[in-house]
């Protein structure tokens, strides 16, 4: 069985998505599809199992959340 999902992130303007998906992209190369458009990065995830599909997306999200903090820390 495959399983397909898309992940789409939305910024504020294009110089944080591209940010995001700059430091994003090196760690995701090879284990999923992406691409940025203006201010919204669009993922597509694909796996033969269901675990593997959830670790990715899971691990693509905490990576995210790690990013966008840290872009919060960087303006204060």
């Amino acid at each position: 069985m495959k399983i397909n999902g898309d992940l789409t992130f939305i910024y504020a303007d294009e110089k944080n998505a591209k940010l995001v998906f700059e430091s994003l992209d090196v760690d995701n190369e090879n284990f999923l599809e992406s691409k940025l458009n203006d201010n919204e990065i669009e993922y597509n995830v694909s796996s033969e199992k269901l675990g593997t599909f959830l670790a990715t997306v899971d691990d693509l999200i905490a990576s995210e959340i790690v990013v966008e903090k840290i872009i919060e820390k960087t303006k204060q």
